[in-house]
């Protein structure tokens, strides 16, 4: 498929075609007489993935835990924004609708990662969930492989840390209080606007902001440490919901806050600018010029220390305007500390497996 014209969103999508494969020489291109208005509804294909290890690793500075697991590659949520759909380029798919309706599925996740945890060779750590793609898209409601890692990592006692943009992270809480009870699972919820209008457009499958909300007050209520993300703040389309954000957030529940501004990467920055045109053509130059401003004239900056914040005068108001609406909404506390102390591998016990 190829991109769409820009008067052409697909209903429930976040991307409005397919942009090339930067990795592909071959591609489909549309003949002069192709009218974008006929083409059917894009329908979700779940592929079955053949992996064979599912913990994955990284040193990057930039994120909170070195190993991580993510039972899908691709996202149903469709957020237009999304960091890593040119990781579905990898795969030899597009970075568009690609990317949120053809989901690669790790089938065997949950016993890929009991085998992992089980090895001498583990060393307890926490295990980052939803560091790609939401590991509480709309799929894992029937296929549950979420929960079952969930319950895995709660047989060895290993900590955990999910971030998520789906109520249905309330499902698990049998599981993940049964870890709190051992300092071993957080969660952050993600919460970009409370523009339902906005959030429709802009995430289209993801849960309405009242609905992670009510997610942080279950959680909390279940002894569970959650905090909220303000992931990511666009400059000129949603930093201005800062502070109710965090209101609303500590309100529910939430103890502590954190933030990313939008990095738009390979042909994520295209895309982005599409919809723009396509939904805000009004404030399309002012929110590219902006993100330009924090991007030392580029709309992406991939070193790090500064992919994640920006730099230059707007990127430290955003900063400023975030540090004083947390502190005054009482979300500047640091997030809490999972513990590895309590791991243990079935068989044997903590003592004697030095940890």
């Amino acid at each position: 498929m190829s991109m769409r014209s820009a008067a052409n969103p697909i209903k429930s999508r976040g991307a409005s075609g397919n942009p090339a494969n930067r990795f592909e020489h071959v591609r489909l291109e549309a003949d002069a007489e192709w009218n974008p208005d006929d083409d059917p509804l894009p329908t979700t294909q779940f592929i079955k993935d053949a992996s064979s290890t599912i913990i994955a690793y990284n040193d990057s500075p930039d994120v909170g835990f070195e190993a991580s697991i993510n039972p899908y590659r691709g996202c149903e949520h469709g957020c237009i924004y999304c960091y890593a759909r040119p990781t579905h380029e990898y795969l030899g798919f597009s970075s568009g609708v690609d990317f949120e309706s053809r989901i690669v599925v790790k089938e065997r996740a949950p016993e890929l990662l009991r085998e992992e945890l089980a090895s001498p060779r583990w060393k307890p750590q926490v295990l980052g969930m939803s560091g790609v793609t939401d590991c509480y898209q709309p799929v894992e409601r029937r296929l549950k492989l979420t929960r079952r890692c969930l319950e895995v990592l709660a047989e060895f006692r290993n900590p955990v840390a999910i971030i998520t943009k789906n109520n249905l992270v309330t499902r698990d809480i049998d599981i993940l209080a049964e870890l709190a009870r051992f300092k071993a699972a957080q969660v952050f919820v993600s919460i970009t606007t409370l523009d339902t209008d906005l959030r429709r457009v802009m995430e289209p499958r993801t849960s309405p902001p009242t609905a992670r909300l009510a997610a942080v007050a279950a959680l909390t209520a279940a002894g569970i440490p959650v905090g909220v993300l303000t992931a990511p703040i666009i400059p000129g389309l949603n930093d201005h919901e800062i502070p109710a954000i965090l209101a609303a957030a500590a309100k529910a529940g939430a103890t502590h806050a954190g933030f990313v501004v939008l990095r738009l990467p390979y042909s994520l920055a295209p895309m982005f600018e599409q919809w723009l045109e396509q939904h805000f053509p009004d404030r399309k130059e002012k929110v590219l010029n902006r993100i330009r401003d924090i991007r030392g004239g580029k709309l992406n900056e991939s070193d790090f220390g500064a992919r994640m914040r920006g730099s230059g005068i707007f990127a430290e108001q955003i900063r400023a305007l975030f540090t004083v609406a947390a502190r005054k909404a009482g979300l500047n506390q640091w997030r809490t500390e999972l513990s590895t102390a309590s791991f243990r591998r079935p068989g044997g016990t903590q003592m004697e497996l030095g940890v």
